[in-house]
């Protein structure tokens, strides 16, 4: 799971729009929540002010029923969430709306190399992790649709609208392909 900010244009609506200090972006936050091959589980636009436990929250209540279906006796999904992210809050939240929802996942933090192994390896600086590079490769599919560079809708809904087009019109193209 991963957010990501998004710049409004002059044409959206107040309503939508929120300044994120940390990004430092007025405009909008996109969460998602993908597959192992980068395919959208949930997707949720929020206000870019909304912090991302928060709309991981929302994302996941609004979701609330696929959780709710999934019988206790299969394997609990494993949540990747960078360290952004706050487990024990998230956990705590998630609970309050629905009780058994950490019988059925559990969230885990992306690894993150040490000084020590970067190092070992020969490298400094930024070092990519395999497991997060399946999200911001779904984040950079999304940057490639035009129309959603920028944010130029006047509600939240139809900007999550556009983002789930953006990801049929991937899927078709992969299946076509096959």
């Amino acid at each position: 799971m991963d957010s990501q900010a998004v710049k409004n244009t002059c044409n959206a609506s107040v309503e939508s729009k929120g300044f994120c200090f940390y990004k430092a972006t007025n405009g909008i936050k996109r969460h998602l929540a993908v597959d192992i091959l980068g395919f959208p589980f949930f997707t949720h636009c929020t206000k870019a002010s909304v912090s991302d436990d928060l709309g991981l929250i929302e994302m996941l209540s609004i979701n609330i029923d696929y959780f709710k279906s999934k019988p206790i006796k299969l394997p609990k999904i494993t949540i990747l969430i960078d360290h952004g992210y706050h487990p024990d809050k998230l956990t705590q939240a998630l609970e309050q709306i629905y009780p058994q929802i950490m019988s059925k996942i559990q969230f885990e933090l992306s690894a993150k190399p040490s000084k020590a192994e970067k190092e070992a390896n020969g490298k400094s600086g930024f070092v990519p992790v395999a497991a997060r590079w399946v999200i911001e490769r779904s984040n950079a599919w999304v940057e490639r649709c035009k129309s959603l560079v920028k944010n130029f809708d006047r509600t939240l809904a139809r900007a999550n609208a556009k983002l789930k087009l953006c990801f049929i019109r991937l899927m078709l193209r992969r299946l076509a392909a096959n």
